[in-house]
């Protein structure tokens, strides 16, 4: 890939991204076509998606809902008032030669996110607007010869959030798409399966001289199916344009498309402004009105903010910001370690450690297997109480942190309750203290010469020592009393 040439350029890079969303709901956004992913080709359509003579849209009311609760969650101005338009355009896959869309009269405006660069500072990026629209068709080149099109997509709800021109690095863009996928995940408005594309991100990007006020001459980049891509497409063509401007080329204005196998953007064809696309509002649609009363309806159905989740994480429960991180960087998994959290006190006393406890356990196993299986959270077979249920066996010392690396396993495929699978395979911790004394004094009778080098004033063998106790006791001592007992014996052969 072209690298930036010089670190410290004369020209900063001028960002702007907009991220269309789509939405979860089930019919379409003017009619009551299935919004099903993967259908056969050309089966989810009517007359209305299509636009055929005499038929009308009728607006789908969840998809305003839907709007209005990514406006709340990124601080916008929702408007009372807001229209629809036309905008026109002529493409093959785009049957009715309009899309609906708005465009002087958004429903949602004037917002923000807040990212972190540059190793936990803060940075807020403006949202222009955010509005509703429908999705186009699709269009397939790469079947032979010919370009086959695929209307299924045609009237799929969208909202589209644009971004001000607040981003100054391609990793400012990385963080920012990650925020809006997170968001939009969170409030259960889209899936942010950018690979499926319902979730896709164009990205406006310019140069101009460093202590500039007036933005250079932008392209469009298009076709960027995953946040690190986002990042890759910006780099690329940054230093695409750097590279002409220090030749003394200029940028001409036009759509690229990203290639991310080649790592390379190409041209599509020459940028559109506003006024080519003769937007003039929908005469079949009335204005969309929206009361105080129902937004604030809406509002109350919010979830708790991913970054005021993650802040609470890290001041409530005591939890290092890394895990805070990666417990709330999905809604899911959010909940999934708080219902756990949340049945573990119930079980026993809380004690400081165990939120660390259990967060060590979602993110390092329950994750893993996550992820080797491919499954949600929702079809993870170790459900909350079951994960405390174990973690409740260890904190009151039923078992040893290494036995419970096998009832984990176990779990995984046997339903039953923790208890019952740790008294079947005689899982039991042991803490009786004399039996743990016996086992210690056969060790150090057998390992004289460690015992020496130990009093010689070497620690690394204790480790050594230990771990030939809790094999000779089959991982099933308290590793806690044999360490106070092995320290005490070994001690004691100083006098």
């Amino acid at each position: 890939m072209m690298g930036l040439s010089k670190p410290n350029s004369a020209f900063e890079p001028i960002i702007g991204l907009e991220v269309h969303a789509q939405l979860l709901t089930l019919s379409k956004a003017f009619c009551s076509c299935p919004t099903t992913f993967g259908s056969d080709p050309n089966t989810n359509v009517c007359p209305v998606c299509l636009g055929l003579p005499g038929c009308l849209p009728v607006l789908n009311r969840k998809v305003v809902e839907f709007a209005i609760r990514m406006g709340l969650a990124t601080n916008c101005t929702i408007a009372p008032h807001s229209i629809f338009a036309r905008k026109n355009y002529f493409y093959p896959d785009l049957p009715k030669g309009y899309q609906i869309s708005q465009y002087e009269e958004p429903i949602c405006s004037d917002g923000f996110v807040e990212i972190e660069v540059n190793g936990g500072s803060r940075k807020r990026i403006g949202i222009t607007r955010i509005h509703m629209e429908e999705d186009a068709g699709k269009s397939i080149h790469d079947v032979g010869v010919e370009t086959l099109v695929d209307v299924n997509r045609c009237g799929v709800p969208l909202i589209e959030i644009v971004s001000e021109p607040d981003i100054r690095s391609p990793r400012e863009a990385y963080h920012y798409v990650w925020k809006i996928r997170q968001l939009v995940k969170y409030l259960g408005v889209c899936d942010g399966n950018m690979e499926e594309g319902s979730l896709r991100c164009d990205a406006n990007v310019s140069l101009r001289r460093v202590g500039e006020t007036q933005f250079g001459t932008k392209t469009e980049v298009k076709n960027m199916n995953s946040v690190r891509n986002v990042e890759r497409a910006l780099e690329y063509e940054i230093s695409r344009q750097l590279a002409l401007l220090n030749d003394g080329g200029a940028v001409i204005q036009e759509t690229l498309l990203w290639d991310a196998d080649r790592g390379v953007t190409h041209s599509m064809r020459g940028k559109e402004e506003a006024h080519d696309y003769r937007y003039f509002p929908d005469p079949d649609l009335v204005p969309v009105l929206v009361d105080e009363k129902w937004k604030e309806e809406i509002h109350r159905t919010l979830p708790e903010h991913p970054t005021t989740r993650r802040e609470r994480f890290v001041d409530a429960l005591g939890l290092p910001l890394y895990d805070a991180d990666v417990l709330t960087a999905e809604k899911e998994i959010a909940d999934y370690f708080e219902e756990t959290l949340k049945l573990l006190s119930q079980r026993a006393e809380m004690k400081s450690e165990s939120a660390k406890l259990a967060s060590n356990w979602v993110m390092t196993d329950v994750l893993r297997v996550v992820s080797e299986q491919k499954i949600s959270l929702q079809d993870f077979p170790v459900q909350p109480h079951r994960l405390a249920s174990m973690i409740a066996l260890i904190m009151d010392g039923t078992i040893s942190g290494k036995i419970a690396k096998d009832l984990f396993d176990e779990m995984l495929k046997n339903p039953a309750e923790p208890k019952v699978i740790v008294e079947k395979y005689g899982w039991v911790q042991i803490s009786d203290t004399s039996a743990i004394e016996r086992e210690i004094e056969e060790v150090l009778q057998a390992n004289q010469s460690q015992v020496a080098t130990y009093l010689g004033g070497s620690q690394k063998v204790f480790g050594f020592l230990v771990g030939e106790t809790m094999k000779r006791m089959k991982g099933k001592a308290n590793p806690k009393l044999v360490n106070e007992i092995l320290k005490t014996r070994l001690e004691a052969k100083r006098t």
